[in-house]
């Protein structure tokens, strides 16, 4: 968000206690991959429209404000609204003595009631300010895909506003009509609570796509001749339920999705709802991982010894996050059970020497990965995968099992060529 609006001549200033982070931006460097995040960053600083610090007192000056910092989740599934409170706080203070009504807008994916009964608040303690009269604040969550996030911030499908004062969303429609120009998109205007609920539905009926086509690949893997890629092509042309997110696979990962979930169930128990449908969504995606290690275990007979290929350690492509990524689970069973692992991954090898230490082997690129091993399994459907042709598995791998776990391959093709593959919802031949 920051680095768009600096893109469309915006003065823009980013406030984060990491120095770390700081400097990093200050130098003109992105903070992880993203896809021409790199460029932006490095344009909006030369520019000088982004500067960084981690002095909150320099937001007194600011018309707009946004509060995009993080919600981790707590064991139970609830959510931490500790940073968004912190950050409300500073606002709060660094809006004493400014003249300037100010627009605090809150990014965060936040639970129903934060806006009204923690953000607004929590300023008017700290600036001794009226809500409404001095400053003003809007729920403005993001849709943001990894991978395509700066697309999704300059050519988002909808903007949802939630305020309990008109003027403040009029004022906030009125910045994004000129950001995005001839580009806007439907504008839904609501109550803070409709809009924080809105971000948590959206998410959770994505993850329940996934999680019912991923139940209907289990039933096809038991049926001769079944393959789930033709039965989502069927179903994903009934213009009621459309072909988006019925890619069946090893499960979502990543960021949202899980913690969203976790949050949307705790906090529905809160209030006295029993939403039995998200928690099955969840229950099926946390099996779905273990689908990798046990097609491998029927191949193999027994882990010990045995050599195995990991592509893709990112929970999706375009991305070096490995937040709640089904390579973790994985690779931690297959370790357990004494195999040897070797993974690559074009973005996130950093990440994963973090995460795995040296458990793990980790492969100069997606070829050197695939030598000498016993079987590969395909965790993330990078397009660098999708080109690797059959003969080459076979040629590099001492024993040509392949498990795809994105049906990124053409299980006739592989099996012609004698590749010995299983792939998430394709029966078994007959």
């Amino acid at each position: 968000m920051a680095v768009c609006l600096a893109k469309h001549g915006y003065e823009v200033t980013g406030i984060d206690p990491n120095t770390a982070l700081i400097q990093k931006l200050s130098r003109g460097e992105a903070p992880f991959y993203e896809p021409n995040l790199g460029e932006y960053v490095k344009s909006a600083t030369e520019t000088g429209k982004l500067r960084a610090t981690p002095n909150y007192e320099s937001n007194s000056k600011a018309d707009l404000t946004y509060i995009a910092v993080g919600t981790p989740s707590r064991e139970d599934g609830s959510i931490d609204l500790g940073y968004v409170k912190e950050a409300a706080g500073m606002i709060g203070r660094s809006l004493r003595n400014a003249s300037q009504h100010q627009l605090v807008v809150v990014k965060s994916t936040v639970l129903p009631g934060t806006a009204r009964s923690l953000v607004k608040p929590t300023i008017e303690k700290e600036s001794g300010k009226i809500g409404g009269k001095d400053f003003s604040v809007c729920s403005n969550p993001e849709f943001l895909r990894e991978g395509r996030a700066i697309h999704d911030t300059e050519l988002p499908d909808r903007i949802i506003i939630g305020s309990d004062q008109p003027s403040a969303t009029e004022r906030l429609e009125t910045i994004y009509r000129a950001f995005h120009g001839g580009n806007l998109p439907t504008v839904i205007k609501t109550s803070f609570e409709n809009a924080e609920l809105i971000k948590y539905a959206n998410n959770a009926f994505l993850a329940t796509k996934v999680s019912f086509i991923n139940s209907i690949a289990g039933i096809a893997e038991r049926v001769p001749n079944a393959d789930v890629k033709s039965i989502a092509q069927g179903i994903g042309l009934d213009d009621r339920i459309g072909p988006k997110f019925l890619n069946a696979g090893l499960g979502w990962g990543g960021s949202c999705f899980p913690k969203d979930l976790a949050a949307l169930l705790h906090f529905s128990q809160t209030a006295g709802s029993d939403p039995e449908l998200i928690r099955a969504v969840i229950d099926t995606n946390r099996r779905q991982a273990e689908k990798a290690t046990e097609f491998a275990k029927q191949a193999l007979g027994s882990f010990e010894g045995k050599r195995i290929a990991i592509l893709g350690l990112s929970f999706k492509p375009e991305t070096d996050d490995l937040r709640d990524a089904v390579s973790i689970p994985i690779i931690n069973s297959l370790l357990k059970n004494g195999a040897d692992v070797r993974a690559w991954d074009p973005r996130a090898m950093t990440e994963a020497r973090r995460i795995f230490g040296d458990h793990i082997k980790y492969s100069a690129d997606a070829l050197d990965c695939l030598n000498q091993t016993d079987c590969c399994i395909l965790v993330t459907e990078w397009p660098e995968f999708k080109n690797i042709r059959p003969e080459t598995f076979a040629g590099k791998m001492r024993q040509p099992i392949v498990i795809d776990g994105r049906r990124v391959y053409d299980p006739v093709e592989f099996r012609k060529a004698g590749i010995r593959l299983q792939a998430i919802g394709l029966g078994p031949e007959p």
